[in-house]
């Protein structure tokens, strides 16, 4: 039987991107929304001093946690087993979902409830657990309207800030028994937390991501706002956490910086209401917690990154979505433009080692290298440097130094090989550049109208009618 085509990226992301752009009120909301996120920011951090040294502390945490990641997370394990917490490890997305519906299997799970995770998101925990007959509803409001509507996020923090409130309302409507029509948001918040409620006490698993393990005293750190994640981890009578390995850190003294640098670039919050730290299941004498606690450490691509030196500083990312609410492409696309778990500058830089960079290579074009990204990103990665190594690494030719990431290569095409190949042998030879800019100024009535992506918004590049060697010939004395 024949495989089908898959799609070419670069025409499904044109396609996504222009349809994002033809959504005028999608595009006002989402201005709207950085706008206000900017705001938000700005307000938490009005000493600019304050700042630089809480951001070199956080990039440093990180940098040395990347340092010491393989003796940091031997010790996590340690740790956490000695504490009562099992450690399960998957090389990829097939592997944690294969361990956790291992686990509901053995406890007879028939519901999970989900705390926010992106990482769940990122392996497609939900479909796994539903082609196995579990139910896995999130509980977290902006994931809750977002699985509703049977779409994805569009955000790491804000996941459904992609919807209007009425459109949730809407969707309350349709999708919630006996719910009338309201664009109260509160009100519409109190529907949402009537369901989950329920839903709590039903779970047999409760699922959590981690922002934060610490490895010398076997801590999972989580960091919410809504209560849900506490909910999650102490009432269901199992609690799975899921992160990625780049998530720990050695010392709960490097919890705080990066805990402070995470609020108030997220959502510009002093603190988050709730800061959960985990350290074993339910102790003897202990009126709540669930009897069993699980951390799967997923690498899925990131071992690729931490290989090179360069790439490796993607992984100091907080998840703090900083880089999206100041990025000029986010704010005009949305995050499904995407087509990617994650969106935004951080999406660009992390999906193609998890995806590859045949199937991601156009988000690294997606970008007007403007550095706002860079600016606001609290561990200061260097986002800019990695798009532009991401830019090289999808045209260079395959089996050289500089495609050495899965999918290297990938917009590569014989038409744009033989272009620079031509533009470098003019380029290198006098003679031959001069004899080609005579003949471009003398035929440049010949030049195209269309000139690709150029001219869908510019007008077309025709060359001057003299060079300019000519014209410095005609001012010498």
């Amino acid at each position: 039987m024949s495989q089908m085509a898959m799609p070419d990226p670069a025409s499904a992301f044109r396609q996504r991107s222009r349809s994002a752009v033809d959504d005028s009120a999608q595009r006002q909301n989402f201005r709207s929304a950085m706008d206000y996120l900017q705001a938000k920011r700005r307000t938490q951090f009005p000493d600019e001093q304050e700042l630089v040294g809480l951001r070199d502390l956080g990039e440093a945490i990180r940098r040395y946690s990347l340092a010491n990641l393989p003796r940091l997370l031997e010790q996590l394990e340690q740790n956490l087993t000695a504490n009562g917490i099992r450690v399960h490890w998957a090389e990829n997305a097939e592997e944690a979902n294969a361990i956790a519906l291992a686990i509901a299997r053995r406890v007879e799970a028939r519901r999970i409830v989900k705390g926010k995770s992106m990482v769940s998101e990122e392996i497609g925990f939900n479909h796994a657990m539903q082609a196995a007959g579990i139910e896995a509803l999130e509980s977290d409001m902006g994931e809750y309207i977002v699985q509703l509507a049977g779409e994805t996020p569009s955000h790491i923090i804000m996941p459904a800030i992609h919807k209007t409130k009425q459109a949730i309302a809407a969707l309350f409507v349709e999708k919630i028994p006996g719910v009338e029509y309201t664009e109260d948001v509160d009100a519409l918040i109190q529907i949402g937390r009537r369901v989950l409620r329920r839903k709590f006490a039903e779970a047999d698993i409760g699922l959590s991501g981690v922002n934060f393990a610490v490895a010398e005293t076997g801590t999972l750190c989580l960091v919410e706002n809504e209560g849900n994640g506490r909910m999650c981890t102490t009432v269901p009578r199992v609690h799975i956490a899921v992160t990625g390995i780049e998530k720990v850190v050695e010392k709960l003294e490097h919890v705080p910086p990066l805990f402070s640098l995470l609020t108030r670039s997220a959502t510009g919050q002093a603190v988050t209401t709730y800061l959960n730290l985990i350290s074993h299941p339910r102790q003897p004498g202990e009126k709540d917690g669930p009897e069993e606690v699980h951390l799967i450490l997923i690498d899925n691509g990131r071992s690729q990154a931490y290989a090179d030196a360069q790439l490796r500083t993607t992984l100091q990312c907080i998840r703090c979505g900083a880089c999206m609410n100041h990025c000029p492409v986010y704010a005009r696309i949305g995050g499904h433009a995407y087509g990617t778990t994650y969106p935004g500058p951080i999406g660009a830089i992390v999906s193609p080692h998890m995806l590859g960079l045949a199937a991601t290579y156009p988000l690294a074009f997606a970008s007007t290298l403007c550095h706002a990204c860079v600016e606001v990103c609290p561990v200061r990665i260097p986002i800019t440097d990695l798009l532009i190594r991401l830019r090289n690494e999808a045209q260079a030719q395959p089996g050289t130094v500089n495609a050495s990431l899965r999918g290297s290569g990938a917009a590569r095409t014989a038409l744009v090989s033989a272009i620079w190949n031509a533009w470098a042998l003019i380029y290198s030879r006098l003679g031959l550049y001069c004899l080609t800019s005579w003949f471009m100024s003398r035929g440049r009535a010949l030049s195209p109208i269309e000139q690709g992506a150029w001219t869908r918004s510019r007008t077309p590049l025709t060359p001057a009618p003299r060079r300019l060697r000519d014209l410095l010939k005609d001012r010498r004395p």
